[in-house]
């Protein structure tokens, strides 16, 4: 947990690709230990004897440092994206800064040294479109950086992650634009707190009309700045979803939202290509027959648990969430949690959300429920900032501090390096 205490720019590792054997292109000069010469073009490395392995060269860790850093740049080759999400996949991706090769687990980790605020500018065109409108793309850089700010301490040996686990970071993949380096520039250094504490400034694609509170995420440690709250300034009132009834009515509707829009236009400005594969993510549906729903979640939890009788939430959040689900089996029962867990759970990569009611239908030969319905509300966790809600507020006139502390209940903005 970071306190806020005012410092220069950190500089950022962040592990990007994890491979026994790791191909990359220099594309400008860069020195390494060792070498007279600076080295430039496609180079590989691999993993051996618990060493990074290059030319023929044992290291315990290799740093390629960037000759001139103003222009220099590399490539890493056949990156693996969106990691057991539904859109994962494999790129190659270009980044600036240095490089730095490490060993764990049997396998090479590539590391990237980058500048804070550069990072930034990379994150927020990971994350949403870099066309974004100007008050969401300063509300995201001052999230993105808190987040940062907050978890530099996360990893021994680097800082943060390059997936959607931590925060999307591609480098100069992603085409940034002048509004971006405007956004994170306009927002040097700034971060949001509270209590004389950097926030865990948590966010998700969709809400789904309500924000989850940390502790029905993660470790049970509310946070005062995490609050359930209607995705809203209209409305206020919020029925209690941790009770079954008014959750499935609350799913079964389509309540008024700032992130209840099926505008194109707005949702481009959050969601990058890739992320456009899904269309319905306020509400939504996912079937399953019972033999599918058995295989898959033997599969996904090295549990059998033979025909499935019933999926039964135990606990809900406070955005409808499920956090203790109840699977019951021919061959046994058990109570499953948190969100994450399910959601890996009850799909072939990740559901979108836990919130979501079950529908039985017919009978199997067998006696067992022959299909299963799924319908949910949300894209993603639903704590802290609402991406698409965020965007509906930006483009209805709100600055991004108000967008911030919407969804922020009682943050401050302060900078902590200039």
């Amino acid at each position: 947990m970071q306190t806020m205490t005012h410092t220069k720019e950190p500089l950022i590792q962040v592990g990007i690709l994890f491979e026994p054997r790791i191909e990359f292109v220099l594309y400008t000069p860069f020195h390494t230990d060792g070498e007279e010469d600076d080295v430039r073009g496609q180079q590989a490395v691999r993993c051996e004897r618990g060493k990074v392995c290059w030319r023929d060269r044992l290291y315990d860790e290799l740093l390629f440092i960037p000759v001139d850093e103003a222009v220099a740049s590399f490539e890493l080759l056949d990156v693996t994206i969106g990691i057991n999400f539904h859109w994962q996949r494999k790129e190659d991706q270009r980044f600036r800064g240095a490089l730095k090769f490490i060993v764990e687990d049997d396998k090479l980790t590539a590391v990237n040294l980058v500048r804070t605020e550069e990072y930034l500018a990379s994150v927020i065109s990971s994350e949403m479109s870099a066309n974004a409108s100007p008050e969401l793309l300063k509300a995201h850089a001052i999230i993105s950086r808190s987040w940062l700010m907050r978890n530099l301490s996360a990893h021994t040996r680097y800082n943060v992650c390059a997936d959607d686990h931590c925060q999307r970071y591609q480098g100069i993949t992603r085409a940034t634009t002048d509004r971006v380096r405007q956004a994170v520039d306009e927002t040097r250094g700034k971060v949001l707190t509270c209590d004389g504490e950097i926030c865990d400034a948590r966010y998700s694609k969709c809400c789904g009309g309500v924000m989850e509170e940390f502790q029905y995420a993660w470790e049970d440690v509310p946070h005062a700045y995490l609050k359930g709250k209607r995705d809203s300034l209209l409305l206020s009132s919020l029925p209690d979803l941790m009770q079954e009834a008014e959750a499935e009515r609350w799913i079964r509707s389509a309540p008024e939202a700032f992130c209840h829009t099926a505008d194109r236009q707005v949702l481009e400005q959050v969601l990058n290509s890739y992320d456009q594969e899904t269309v319905h993510f306020f509400r939504w549906q996912v079937a399953y027959t019972q033999a599918e729903l058995a295989d898959l979640i033997r599969q996904r939890s090295g549990t059998d648990y033979g025909g499935i009788v019933d999926l039964i939430p135990v606990a809900r959040g406070t955005s409808g969430r499920i956090w203790q689900l109840r699977i019951v089996g021919t061959k046994c029962t058990q109570v499953i949690g948190k969100e994450l867990t399910i959601r890996r759970t009850l799909s072939a990569s990740h559901l979108y959300s836990s919130a979501f009611i079950v529908d039985k239908e017919g009978t199997t030969p067998d006696g067992l429920p022959a299909r299963f319905l799924l319908t949910g509300a949300g894209w993603g966790h639903g704590v802290g900032l609402c991406q698409i809600g965020a965007a509906v507020m930006s483009e209805r006139g709100y600055d991004y501090e108000q967008i911030l502390l919407h969804y922020y209940t009682g943050a401050q903005i302060e900078s902590l390096y200039e």
